[in-house]
């Protein structure tokens, strides 16, 4: 068995012997013989080759940035799928669809350089030109892969700071709400329109003071060839956010200003929208969590009879319902301009887990809509996997 493992250490030190002969250092071959003689482990890791890549100096003991053709030991890849099937009810002759499927794909990639940073890339895929389901907002952009959003988080003198593009401008913002419904509307909260959202330039910065409080910032901006950002002729839009949570409570206010899409004269942005949301909500031991949100809103563009708009929101969710999670909410289903009267949207789910990494959720709900259009009733059910 000694000569077995004599012969196996064999080519390991004539590896060694090689470099360092080379350098001019000298050679214990006395501790050499020794440790041929040494009891020694072997598992199917052993004959790998070692990564010859090097730490990063900047604070990032133990980092590496050369991955020998595979993942760095600082990068992590997370995958999900949602598969969704139902019927939609009523409305237009586009959304009234009897019964329908589709899917959405999405690939997240994650690095790290430092250990406090975080550069993050969003790949996803879905069913395209399906209607009936789109409540359930399923990347439904093209069915083939397509970067969705690519971002680089740092520390910077306390302050957390995001530069990206194809990501939400509120996308450091804590809005103060617990309801975590699959629906597009009600995840707005009540303010569809302060969270501003869009494939644009984004830089944001946000500050926790350790002690409940927390602030953030938001630019985001749309320039091409000729219309560049920050500029007269570019759509930049801005916000801010402030939050306090405390131990089953918490609440947040935030204000935006969009320049008006609709106000472009001369290829520059006339007047901008400007929006106001309150959030907040409130978990009491042994009782549903209840959240709430309203939105006032000023149409830069509009006659001053019809340039207000508002939405609101309330859910309650209940955690522990069986094995999942039941909620309900109310709230409008688009911003109400002044004058009009409110078009409501109610809505039920209940979401369980499987397993770790699948997950269940039926959903129901009404959308009430103006005039002689019928009002909208949704069923359909989501199943999400993340791997």
């Amino acid at each position: 068995m000694k000569l077995f493992k004599s012969l196996l250490v064999a080519p390991a030190a004539l590896g060694l012997l090689s470099p360092i002969a080379a350098s001019a250092s000298e050679v214990n071959l006395n501790d050499i013989a020794n440790y041929s003689d040494q009891e020694i482990e072997i598992s199917s890791d052993s004959f790998k080759s070692l990564s010859t890549a090097n730490t990063l100096l900047a604070g990032g003991e133990g980092l590496s940035h050369d991955h020998d053709g595979s993942f760095s030991s600082t990068t992590t890849a997370s995958f999900s799928l949602d598969m969704a099937i139902g019927a939609v009810d009523g409305g237009s002759s586009t959304t009234d669809d009897a019964f329908n499927a589709g899917y959405g794909f999405q690939i997240d990639l994650n690095t790290s350089f430092t250990g406090e940073d975080s550069l993050d890339v969003s790949i996803d895929a879905g069913t395209t030109s399906r209607v009936g389901y789109a409540e359930l907002d399923l990347n439904d952009e093209s069915e083939s892969l397509t970067v969705d959003g690519i971002s680089y988080t740092f520390p910077l003198y306390g302050a957390t700071v995001l530069v990206g593009d194809s990501v939400d401008g509120s996308v450091l913002f804590d809005k103060a709400c617990r309801y975590d419904t699959p629906s597009d509307t009600m995840d707005d909260c009540g303010a569809p329109n302060s969270s501003f959202e869009g494939d644009r330039t984004v830089l944001a910065a946000s500050y926790d003071f350790d002690n409940g409080w927390y602030a953030a910032f938001g630019y985001a901006g749309e320039g091409d060839a000729t219309d560049g950002l920050l500029t007269a002729e570019g759509e930049d839009m801005y916000g801010v956010n402030v939050s306090y949570t405390g131990d089953n409570y918490g609440a947040s206010v935030t204000y935006a200003s969009l320049e008006d899409a609709q106000t472009i004269k001369s290829d520059e942005y006339q007047y901008a929208d400007t929006h106001l949301a309150l959030n907040a909500y409130f978990q009491p031991e042994g009782f549903p969590t209840i959240s709430a949100g309203y939105e006032w809103g000023h149409e830069g563009h509009a006659a001053d009879a019809t340039d207000e708009l508002t939405s609101y929101f309330v859910g309650v969710q209940f955690d522990e319902v069986g094995p999942g999670t039941l909620g309900l909410a109310v709230g409008t289903k688009s911003a109400t301009t002044e004058g009009s009267d409110d078009l409501i949207m109610y809505e039920a789910f209940y979401s369980y887990d499987v397993n770790d990494g699948m997950t269940v959720t039926p959903l129901v709900f009404v959308k009430e809509n103006s005039g002689s259009t019928d009002d909208e009733t949704g069923l359909m059910v989501k199943t999400s996997f993340s791997f």
